[in-house]
């Protein structure tokens, strides 16, 4: 269970981020992941990651976001989210436990009791 101390960042849930079901989708557009393949020479276990959102298994940079953009245009998918559900998987932003006025009222705190301590020495 993560930490609720304050000012510990605590990682997004899986559950916030909706898988996108590419595969029935793909289905639907009746285009086999082989026809993918020949079409974009993208290799079938990188199309496979795709379609899991397995992102870790795409070779990174410009190569993955490539393979993505590509991936979208032969099934009719919309790029952008497909992009966006990469980038939200791959960087996930932590969520702060503490407000901001927490954090500044805080910090003065730490300033002020900081400074007759360093006084006495």
């Amino acid at each position: 269970m993560p930490s609720k101390k304050p000012g510990t960042a605590v990682p997004p849930s899986p559950a916030r981020i909706r898988p996108l079901d590419l595969t029935r989708f793909r289905k639907k557009a009746g285009i086999s992941l082989v026809q993918i393949a020949d079409r974009t020479k993208i290799s079938l276990r990188f199309l496979q990651a795709i379609e899991a959102e397995d992102f870790e298994k795409l070779p990174g940079g410009i190569f993955s976001t490539s393979y993505l953009r590509q991936y979208a245009a032969q099934i009719g998918y919309d790029e952008v989210e497909l992009l966006t559900q990469f980038d939200r998987k791959m960087n996930p932003q932590p969520v702060s436990v503490e407000s901001d006025r927490e954090t500044g009222s805080r910090g003065f705190l730490d300033r002020w009791l900081r400074i007759p301590a360093q006084a006495q020495r």
